[in-house]
């Protein structure tokens, strides 16, 4: 059912209800907090896929097994974008029910030559990847997430900040005694991207080498994961906030952590979507990785990975043509999983009151994202908002919709638009974020819930 403006979730909840909620954000708590990159994201949604009874793709090409109605299949792609399959019992060519969200969120990532010395500290190098008000990394504690690739063809994981017994890193700030100029600047220049350097070692090493404290981190690097210095280059390390995901507010109503966007809809979707046994149309699950900066790249929404997995389920399937895959994405529906802003009363001015997200009223859709003149935008059918609409209200969905505030404030997108390249029916449907794109964000657990309810009567329609 839609929400008004004054109704809150919360009062319609029953104690089963309630006790379903606690479960479901608990179990979320915990995957946010171990999972801060799309690598460690894939790793346990395979887990997860695992136990809930689906089998690697490629196995099943390997071994030349044919599937048919109620088969389970993932693909992974190059460790970081992961593709579910719940084979239903209509043909492929009537198209499939698909959840998409990403599971990369905005970060500092490590240079390929990190590391050096300067004032008797030693520091990363970083380079900012997707959308982040730079200043907020400042005076933080950060931790290090990532691999390394060396040569031998060995891959070293490395995670280092998130142990209570583990130091944590951190980005310095200007003392505020000296800050004069810097508090004249904008707030997009206040700190400049290369000034996002983390402090990791101070200790030199006894040597009358060039930088010697240089030497000491790199000397405990090698004695804990065996690296070198040029291992960086073949490194991908990410610099994330340190700590676990937190039930925020006294009433514990909320969740505060780093990486709800998109992740909160990443595993909403992944939830409904393992939950879900027999199906009649075939059931797509896309978590992918990319989409912060534009989802780009072999593991990006732009690429072929999903079309490739699609042909070889459609192939073990006894059903792959050029023209059928083609009649399937077509004929497919989609709910782009992704996030929306919250209405924010310290920041109203940005937000339309009467076209906005509010905690607690639901699973939002964005009918259109989008910069201004909806520049960027899917812009769904009215017919599918509809057909939409339909299906939570059969089954006792909250929803609601908004708009990424005001027509002129700014915009964003999502993977909506790269999907509906193929001609298929695709609308924003996600959770709303305060403080989106921040080092910690906020959600409400109710709009985790009933996400979660939507997504899950969205695959049974």
């Amino acid at each position: 059912m839609r929400l008004d403006n004054t109704d809150n979730a919360w009062l319609g909840y029953s104690k089963n209800d309630r006790k379903e909620l606690t479960e479901l954000t608990d179990s979320y708590i915990d995957f946010l907090s171990k999972c801060k990159t799309e690598r460690e994201c894939t790793k346990e949604i395979v887990a997860m896929a695992r136990k809930a009874g689906y089998k690697d793709l490629v196995d099943v090409v390997t071994s030349g097994k044919h599937l048919k109605h109620g088969d389970k299949v993932y693909a992974v792609g190059m460790g970081k974008t992961v593709a579910l399959f719940n084979l239903g019992n209509e043909p492929f060519e009537n198209g499939m029910n698909i959840l998409g969200a990403h599971i990369d969120s905005p970060r500092l990532d490590l240079k390929q030559n990190p590391l050096y010395e300067d004032g008797g500290m030693a520091y990363l190098n970083t380079h900012y990847y997707g959308g982040i008000k730079k200043y907020q990394y400042v005076a933080i504690p950060l931790a290090l997430h990532g691999v390394i690739a060396k040569t031998d063809g060995t891959l070293v994981e490395v995670s280092i900040g998130e142990e209570e017994d583990e130091p944590v890193f951190t980005i310095t700030d200007i003392l505020i005694h000296l800050a004069s100029e810097q508090m004249e600047k904008k707030a997009n220049k206040a700190v400049e991207g290369e000034s996002l350097d983390v402090l990791v070692g101070s200790i030199p090493i006894k040597s009358k080498e060039k930088d010697p404290v240089k030497q000491n981190i790199l000397k405990l690097l090698k004695e804990k994961y065996t690296i070198e210095e040029n291992d960086f280059m073949s490194a991908e390390i990410e610099v994330v906030p340190a700590g676990k995901a937190r039930s925020l507010g006294l009433d514990e109503s909320m969740v505060l952590s780093y990486g709800q966007d998109d992740r909160v809809c990443a595993y909403t979707s992944l939830v409904a979507f393992l939950a879900t046994e027999d199906v009649e149309r075939t059931g797509v699950c896309l978590l992918v990785d990319k989409e912060e900066i534009g989802s780009v790249g072999a593991t990006g929404m732009r690429s072929r990975f999903f079309e490739n997995a699609l042909a070889e389920v459609m192939n073990a399937a006894g059903a792959y043509s050029e023209l059928a895959m083609r009649r399937a994405l077509q004929n497919s529906k989609m709910l782009s999983s992704d996030v929306s802003a919250s209405y924010d009363p310290l920041y109203a001015s940005v937000f339309d009151k009467q076209n906005s997200a509010y905690f607690g009223h639901g699973v939002v859709f964005n009918k259109y994202t989008g910069s201004r003149g909806k520049s960027g935008s899917n812009d769904a059918n009215a017919e599918f908002m509809a057909e939409i609409r339909g299906i939570l209200d059969a089954r006792n969905v909250r929803y609601q919709t908004c708009e990424l505030g005001k027509v002129d404030a700014g915009g964003g997108g999502t993977i909506a638009y790269i999907m509906a390249l193929y001609g298929m029916d695709v609308i924003d449907c996600g959770v709303a974020v305060l403080s989106m794109h921040a080092p910690y964000e906020v959600t409400s657990k109710a709009d985790i819930y009933e996400a979660t309810k939507a997504y899950r009567a969205f695959l049974l329609a």
